[in-house]
């Protein structure tokens, strides 16, 4: 078997807090703690939690934008060494394609500069591209603050797709849409997925979004992975606490019975909470929790869940 497109190691990544002038360190906050996880081709993992827990700063360590402080991040099987370039066969695409977008150029020449060629055959390889993801040559020679969110979203990802990638890290690249045109670029996406064979590492705090799209789900909480598995498991039958408040907090028009109500405010990240991370607002928990570190558990249905108790 060949090795998945990105694997991530036992990833680590803390950032110091800084104050005064002399801009001393006085803390520092844990944001990723012995994450890994794999991408294989044409599948997507997503990556869910509240904000804060550290997804974001994964998919960035995973693109090579951070540098982890311990742990590896493998392409095809080969780890990538410090400071090397950005590999094109993994692309980002972002949440605000507004801000990720050049305001001065067209979309001919934001598609088009990856490709490093302004000829015939080049303006015609960015036609392509924008017919792709379900644009008319009309927009070719627009400016973004021509076009609509969702026209711009296409953008970014035609941007993306010029480099013939394998892999696309998605950081909550559909959140700022509506829900119309949201749809209709997940549809695209998994079209994407099918005709292109894409992978996605998908960031989200969207769990309706990920239902919809994902394979694997990890769910982060304080930096750690606290539950894994294929989606359909996690988001059908959640293990960890953690997970459960987060799909009873999902919008729903019907009330349900027996939701899970967290308590308080996730604690701060500068001093971890002793014991399992989320016993603070954890309405199940026992002294256990209070005192040790729950290893991992494998629940065989393919999921691991990180906790004492789980359901």
């Amino acid at each position: 078997m060949s090795p998945p497109i990105l694997e991530a190691r036992a990833l680590e990544k803390s950032f110091p807090l800084v104050r005064g002038w002399l801009r001393r360190t006085y803390a520092s906050v844990r944001a990723v703690d012995q994450v890994s996880f794999a991408v294989e081709a044409q599948r997507t993992v997503a990556i869910v939690g509240e904000s804060g827990s550290g997804k974001t700063t994964v998919g960035r360590i995973a693109m090579g934008f951070l540098a982890p402080d311990r742990g590896s991040i493998l392409i095809h099987g080969q780890a990538r060494a410090p400071g090397a370039p950005q590999d094109r066969k993994l692309q980002m695409v972002f949440q605000d394609p507004a801000a990720s977008l050049n305001p001065r150029h067209s979309v001919e020449e934001i598609v088009g500069a990856p490709l490093g060629r302004s000829d015939e055959e080049g303006r015609g390889e960015v036609l392509a591209l924008l017919t792709q993801v379900g644009l008319a040559e009309e927009h070719r020679h627009r400016l973004p603050h021509e076009l609509s969110g969702g026209q711009r979203q296409r953008v970014a990802i035609a941007r993306a797709l010029s480099v013939k990638p394998e892999l696309l890290v998605l950081d909550e690249a559909v959140s700022a849409l509506d829900v119309s045109v949201r749809a209709q670029i997940l549809n695209l996406l998994l079209e994407l997925k099918d005709r292109a064979g894409l992978a996605y590492l998908f960031i989200s705090h969207d769990l309706a979004v990920v239902r919809h799209l994902a394979d694997t789900v990890l769910v982060m909480y304080l930096g750690a992975i606290v539950e894994r598995g294929p989606a359909r498991a996690v988001l059908s039958q959640p293990a960890h606490p953690y997970t459960q408040a987060l799909l009873d907090a999902e919008p729903s028009l019907e009330a349900r019975a027996g939701r899970l109500r967290v308590l308080g405010e996730t604690p701060s990240a500068v001093d971890l909470p002793s014991g399992c991370r989320f016993h603070p607002r954890c309405p199940d928990r026992q002294e256990r929790c209070v005192k040790e570190v729950p290893e991992v558990r494998e629940l065989g249905d393919g999921r691991e869940v990180r906790c004492h108790f789980p359901r």
